[in-house]
């Protein structure tokens, strides 16, 4: 399967290779055509952290991606995430501090949580930080809903932080499926210095 993702800004290439792998035959491989070189690292660090090996080859004006089943590039998990869409200077920081949205109906509120993160996941510029803390550390362990678009906005830059208190608090520390361990004074330098911030 191919995907010409060349022209694309950054997080679209990345976007359109996890929509492609979730249709992909067993067995078979991706072939993801970029342009420019962050969207080759983002493509590279993306195919690493689901399992898969990335061989990367170029012509004249573009590259290909070949995202198999083959061995994983140690390497590339650890690669930075290439800032390709200047999200220092215009992406929000979004503070999640509850796995419902709004007030009423809890059911209706985890449907809306979970959809509010799902179209997260389809901005042309992605949040710069999530933020998850008190509730909202229920949404990055393990069986919450939002982990698949929660990856992809990691695989796209976003920075996702979940509160080492709260996790523990509700006894899921070792529960972590998505982002890192954060604490009281990374959240608060993160909120203080953030140019536009969406609370949830």
């Amino acid at each position: 399967m191919t995907v010409d993702a060349r022209g694309k800004a950054c997080p679209q290439p990345v976007v359109m290779a996890l929509h492609a792998l979730a249709e992909l035959p067993a067995g078979e491989e991706l072939d993801v055509l970029v342009d420019n070189d962050a969207a080759v690292q983002n493509l590279c660090r993306m195919a690493a952290q689901k399992g898969r090996s990335a061989a990367v080859s170029q012509e004249e004006n573009f590259w290909h991606v070949c995202i198999g089943e083959g061995a994983v590039d140690p390497q590339a998990a650890s690669l930075p995430q290439v800032d390709c869409c200047g999200l220092s200077a215009q992406a929000a920081v979004v503070a999640v501090g509850t796995d419902v949205m709004g007030r009423g109906s809890d059911e209706l509120g985890r449907a809306l949580v979970k959809s509010f993160l799902y179209a997260l996941a389809q901005l042309e510029v992605p949040p710069r930080t999530l933020l998850f803390f008190n509730g909202g550390a229920k949404l990055t362990v393990e069986g919450s809903q939002s982990l698949e678009d929660l990856r992809t906005l990691e695989a796209a830059g976003t920075e996702i932080l979940t509160c080492g208190t709260c996790l523990d608090f509700y006894g899921l520390k070792d529960k972590l499926a998505v982002g890192s361990i954060t604490n009281m004074y990374r959240i608060a330098q993160i909120l203080t210095e953030a140019d536009r911030l969406v609370n949830l």
